[in-house]
């Protein structure tokens, strides 16, 4: 007995402790990545090199974030795509100010509430036609690069379509999702899955370290690098996207895509213990993080540890708050009235922080007077700074894949409520509610971080973490986006089942003691697989003129600089 408890001792040793680290906290995987001239952090290393590669060659870091997404949409299928949605936050040098982009697309115009109404539709179905809104990556490309684009939009497309037809090796995670999968769509018979992910690569889906190809995305590319944009919203390309939907039962029409403009807006921040930090207004949810650290900024972390019990328990209740009012609130602006300063405010804030106290409760929205990814972040020698999210949901997206395009279209559509009077119910011509957004921090009106962390409903859980490791317990960039994680899912409530009940779900990292003083507290508390997101971040060290770059290793990714 005792030799075999020593065995055990031995292995849980090894699993627990499995590197030493020399300096800094012990979760960490590695140093920061610092340089002085640019970075490029992205979730695949090869994407990292393409907008590295870009910086080198005289580009500026939205030339990089935009030739880096345009490799992602390929060598990441299983989240983004041009088929999907983007967000992106951007710090200009020369002004010396942020600016947001919303570059997620519209429902359909010729779909109608009572369509789904009288076809006894209580959800907008997650696969197939109806959940495919208007995509809108490409318009955001151009839209970047009109405004704050250095190079031809051909040369940042290349790399691009050179892996597209020579290929490229598959990298784990991609390969396990891709895994998945597509052979799942495979199953549910969805047209043209098969040819554009196993015809190009020899009938057979390749794993880890096998080769790679998608030359029907390489032929698109190359169109929408020598005609535009409007070569993807009113050429060729929008006539095989709007007649393979309808084919298939869908509404998308080559006039929804015609019509189609990505929206410059105006972020939003709050103060955080010194720190602005910025998102982009609804119809994301970005101000759910906001939200978050105005109520938790009422609380002295320094007193605090990180990790404890305390910290989750009033990290979780924040959450649950914010996250009511996301339910009852956020919407596309431009169809509800959202309360954005409101919600966002301090006042509002303290209100709702008197609710929490020593257990977990149940909340509902306030009243106010008066709903997988990518992600990447780049900076230049200039001083730019692009904060970039990218998403087709739910991984791949909706299983449509129009003939010989060699992407999937999104299914963002079905995050629309088809209850009639909230604000993201469904109408024509609308944008549904969106998860993912990207994030900024300055001080002192000057820039400090880019950063994101993927992952749906976790992403302003994740952005919060984030925040509070560099702010409140003084991790460096790499330690931040290591540290051990934890999500809240479901409702307000710890008891009951289905959606309704809430539970904590915690990584290994989080020690047995916190979980257990989370369960004295009331809260039900749990584990899962690769729900807590995925971290890129850029940091600018303005005192000594050095960018710090991190990427975590939940993902493939890669922070690199010169």
């Amino acid at each position: 007995m005792r030799i075999n408890a020593l065995l055990l001792f031995c292995c849980l040793s090894v699993t627990l402790f499995a590197q030493d680290r020399i300096t800094g906290e012990t979760f960490a995987t590695r140093s920061e990545v610092l340089a002085t001239n640019g970075m490029v952090a992205t979730s695949h290393p090869l994407a990292t090199q393409i907008g590295l590669d870009v910086l080198k060659n005289g580009g500026n870091a939205i030339d990089a974030a935009i030739a880096a997404n345009a490799a992602l949409g390929l060598m990441e299928p299983t989240g983004c795509g041009i088929g999907g949605d983007l967000f992106a936050i951007v710090w200009d040098a020369k002004t010396q100010q942020v600016y947001g982009l919303n570059a997620s697309g519209r429902s359909p115009r010729a779909l109608t509430l009572e369509y789904f109404q009288e076809q006894g539709m209580e959800k907008i179905p997650a696969l197939g036609p109806l959940p495919v809104s208007v995509p809108g990556a490409v318009d955001g490309w151009f839209s970047l690069h009109e405004r704050f684009g250095s190079r031809p939009m051909p040369e940042l497309l290349a790399p691009a379509i050179e892996y597209a037809e020579r290929g490229f090796p598959l990298t784990e995670l991609i390969a396990w999702y891709m895994q998945r999968s597509v052979p799942s769509f495979m199953q549910r018979g969805f047209p043209n899955v098969e040819a554009t992910y196993l015809g190009q690569n020899g009938g057979v889906l390749p794993k880890e370290g096998e080769i790679y190809r998608n030359p029907f995305l390489a032929n698109t590319y190359r169109k929408i690098a020598a005609g535009g944009r409007d070569a993807y919203y009113r050429g060729d390309i929008a006539r095989t996207i709007a007649d393979f939907i309808q084919s298939q039962g869908g509404f998308l029409a080559v006039e929804d895509l015609a019509a189609h403009k990505s929206e410059w807006v105006e972020p939003v921040s709050v103060n955080y213990r010194g720190y602005d930090v910025w998102e982009l207004p609804p119809n994301g949810q970005g101000i759910a993080a906001l939200q978050m650290l105005t109520i938790l900024e009422g609380y002295d972390f320094s007193d605090i540890p990180f990790g404890s019990a305390e910290h989750l328990h009033l990290f979780t209740e924040a959450k649950k708050l914010a996250f009511e009012d996301r339910a009852k609130y956020y919407a596309d602006m431009d169809f509800a009235n959202v309360p954005v300063d409101q919600l966002i405010s301090e006042a509002y804030a303290d209100e709702r922080r008197d609710l929490i106290g020593e257990r977990a409760s149940v909340y509902t929205a306030g009243e106010i007077s008066a709903g997988e990814t990518i992600y990447l972040t780049t900076a230049d020698k200039e001083g730019n700074m692009v904060s970039f999210i990218q998403s087709n949901y739910r991984g791949m997206g909706s299983g449509m894949v129009p003939p010989g395009l060699g992407f999937m279209l999104q299914d963002r559509g079905e995050l629309f409520s088809l209850t009639p009077g909230q604000a993201n119910t469904y109408e024509p011509g609308k944008r549904p509610f969106h998860t993912i957004i990207p994030a900024f921090i300055s001080k002192d009106g000057k820039p400090w971080v880019s950063f994101g962390v993927m992952g749906g409903d976790f992403q302003p859980q994740g952005h919060t973490q984030i925040v509070m490791n560099l702010i409140d317990f003084g991790m460096n960039l790499q330690e931040a986006g290591d540290a051990p994680r934890w999500d809240h899912r479901g409702g307000s409530s710890p008891m009951g089942a289905g959606p309704a009940r809430g539970q904590v779900r915690v990584e290994s990292g989080i020690p047995y003691e916190t979980v257990r003083g989370l369960m004295d507290r009331g809260h039900s508390v749990g584990f899962t697989r690769g729900s807590y997101g995925g971290y890129q971040a850029i940091m600018w060290d303005a005192t000594n003129g050095v960018f710090h770059g991190a990427s975590e290793s939940r993902k493939d990714g890669q922070a690199a600089g010169y």
